[in-house]
């Protein structure tokens, strides 16, 4: 476990919000959506069932825990948690809030349109807004 150091693309296009037991908690820098992603602190995983029985259904709650709350706070028409990696290998889950407004909708949001990194202090208070909604639950 102290092995694991978080993949240079998410390091470069997210910001941290915190730790869950198992997870880092990201906010991806695109301003187009509340886009968060979980990354379990385990070296060379790339697939969910790689991880064991314990580490997966902490995962689980923490993924679901994460969706509850970004349900609570932005009221989206719809949530999308996606483990992809085909560009970045870790295993990670996205955690996108869509709404039928938004300019991908109702596609998949990868590969439609470049990314809008968050203006001035926008980042920060989005990320402050789900730290505290979880404070109860991050550990850090």
């Amino acid at each position: 476990m102290s092995d694991f150091q978080l993949h240079q693309q998410l390091a470069q296009d997210c910001f941290k919000v915190g730790s869950f037991g198992l997870s880092e908690l990201l906010i991806m820098n695109d301003s187009q959506y509340p886009w968060f992603i979980l990354a379990p602190r385990r070296a060379n995983v790339k697939e969910i069932y790689q991880l064991n029985t314990l580490d997966r259904q902490t995962l689980l709650n923490e993924s679901c825990l994460l969706a509850e709350i970004l349900t609570d706070l932005y009221r989206p028409d719809k949530l999308n948690i996606a483990a992809i990696g085909n560009l970045v290998p870790q295993l990670h889950l996205h955690h996108v809030v869509r709404y039928q407004t938004d300019k991908s909708w109702p596609a998949p949001i990868w590969g439609k349109f470049a990314s809008v990194p968050y203006a001035g202090d926008q980042l920060a208070q989005r990320a402050t807004q789900v730290r505290v909604a979880l404070s109860d639950h991050l550990i850090k």
